[in-house]
């Protein structure tokens, strides 16, 4: 009897929070503003209306939902603190170098600054094929599937995932729908603000179970941060392939880059864009990797199970509705960003420029978002099988990343480059990533007895080694194709150059 009166408590104060945080995003959306214009602007940049509080949190829970909490915590080491630490260096590069180039060039989407810096458009709808077919079959699902598993585990029941999927995915849908990035930004700040207290509650309660020692009774290497070379992230790693694959996430990734376009000038950007930066070293490190220690301490190997089992467990029972709702807000939150972006990139890199010209992006967007969440619904399943949801995804990214990341160093350092050669750059990056990942890779078992593995590919490399090549090659396989096929001698135009630096070329 106890058992269902707490169940009733968990989903009363479920359904009520869930309701309070929309009223309260409706409320702050619904204010004094300018009739809809239905322009690209206004449905993907907020019109440039968002002060840098509403920035930061756009950034912060679109990076961080269930995949991050489950799947960071699923590995039961801090070592793996070194992606979020690592974020900060990624941030200040967007803040002070990308965020002033977007703002110059009245950027939408990240790719409209590759169209300008090339002779050509074809790098620009390339690269935006990858951006939206990444988020439409890979991110959308997993950011769903996640989200499900969680809050199947938090409540105990024996539901298939899809009924919470659904929901979520139809109430994310809503809020890109009718409200557009403005709307998402803001409900990701009023979520995020309860994401981050309790998840930081879980930290304390979780450190309080072991008497505050993480140390005794765990393996040295899932309490160090020292990475040896068989660890998922070697020490010197981080400062070869780690840092790209910082700038990459924070500054060209069009999910993250477009929330810091919203606000109406670069100054409020940069402020946004900061106190992100400041969240990501003083407050995500411990809510990811933490309760996955005292996890391991407590249970023992658990993978993508173990942040769930220790939030039932530390947290008293009349809490765990509230953060359950919580949490979903967050996946509905991440998935409406995603959608939004997915959108955008759709609607101004492929419907404007092939299909007809675009009068009113908000039907458009009606129309696009409904197509999204359906697909990502039924992608759902694809993920059921996943070992590590986090190391998948980190697997899959870094299939595109380096490639396009080698377009943009490309396309702002040097002058007189054809779109086509950049294209051949990428995809030889793509391919050789491939290679490693999938044709060579070999799993390497680290921590005997336990699920960890690391990549060994090319020459026995570390993944985030292989990156690095991969970026550097790409961009001199596309500066010898533009050399060798297109005939153009490429200009150095970046810093310490002579004369016109960030010259923007002409179609």
């Amino acid at each position: 009897m106890s058992q269902q009166i707490i169940g009733s408590s968990q989903i009363a104060v479920f359904i009520g929070i869930t309701v309070l945080i929309a009223v309260a995003t409706w409320l702050k959306v619904r204010g004094p503003a300018a009739p809809h214009s239905g322009s690209g602007r206004e449905v993907f940049l907020a019109n440039g209306s968002l002060t840098w509080i509403y920035v930061a949190g756009s950034i912060t829970l679109t990076n961080l939902s269930t995949e991050q909490l489950v799947g960071m915590n699923g590995n039961q080491m801090l070592l793996l603190a070194w992606w979020e630490l690592a974020g900060f260096v990624g941030l200040m590069i967007l803040a002070f170098v990308f965020v002033p180039i977007y703002y110059r060039e009245k950027c939408t989407t990240v790719t409209e600054l590759l169209e300008r810096r090339y002779q050509g458009g074809s790098v620009r709808t390339v690269i935006s094929a990858i951006f939206l077919l990444g988020n439409i079959l890979i991110y959308l699902p997993a950011a769903l599937y996640s989200g499900s598993l969680f809050l199947k585990s938090m409540f105990g029941v024996d539901w298939p995932l899809l009924w919470f999927a659904v929901p979520m995915a139809v109430i994310a849908a809503i809020y890109a729908i009718t409200g557009g990035l403005k709307a998402v930004a803001v409900m990701d700040t009023f979520s995020g603000i309860g994401v981050l207290a309790i998840a930081l509650l879980v930290v304390v309660l979780a450190l309080y179970a072991v008497d505050f020692d993480l140390v005794s009774g765990v393996p040295p290497e899932r309490v160090s941060m020292i990475g040896s070379a068989q660890s998922p992230i070697p020490f010197h790693t981080l400062f070869t392939g780690m840092l790209f694959i910082q700038i990459f996430y924070w500054s060209t990734n069009q999910n993250i880059t477009q929330k810091a376009m919203t606000a109406p000038t670069v100054r409020e950007a940069q402020k946004g864009v900061m106190a992100a930066a400041v969240l990501r070293v003083a407050v995500i490190p411990a809510i990811v990797v933490i309760p996955g220690v005292v996890g391991y301490k407590l249970f023992g190997p658990m993978g993508d199970a173990t942040y769930g089992r220790v939030v039932a467990h530390v947290l008293p029972g009349w809490m765990s509705g509230m953060f359950a709702a919580l949490m979903a807000a967050a996946v509905i939150a991440h998935t409406s960003a995603i959608l939004n972006s997915s959108v955008a990139l759709y609607a101004l890199d492929f419907h404007d420029k092939f299909v007809r010209k675009i009068d009113n992006f908000w039907k458009l967007s009606a129309l696009a978002s409904a197509a999204f969440t359906v697909s990502s619904i039924i992608m759902i399943q694809a993920f059921e099988n996943a070992s590590s949801i986090i190391n998948l995804l980190q697997e899959l990214n870094g299939l595109s990343s380096m490639p396009v990341l080698s377009a943009f160093i490309t396309g702002l350092l040097f002058a007189n480059v054809d779109a086509r050669a950049a294209v051949i750059g990428l995809l030889y990056g793509v391919s050789v990533y491939a290679l490693h990942s999938f044709v060579l890779y070999v799993p390497g078992v680290f921590y005997p007895g336990e699920t960890f593995y690391q990549h060994i590919g090319l020459g026995g490399l570390h993944y985030i080694d292989v990156m690095l090549i991969v970026l550097v090659s790409s961009v001199m396989v596309g500066l010898g194709a533009n050399r060798l096929l297109f005939g153009n001698q490429a200009r150095y135009i970046g810093p310490g150059a002579k004369g016109r630096r960030g010259t923007v070329h002409a179609r």
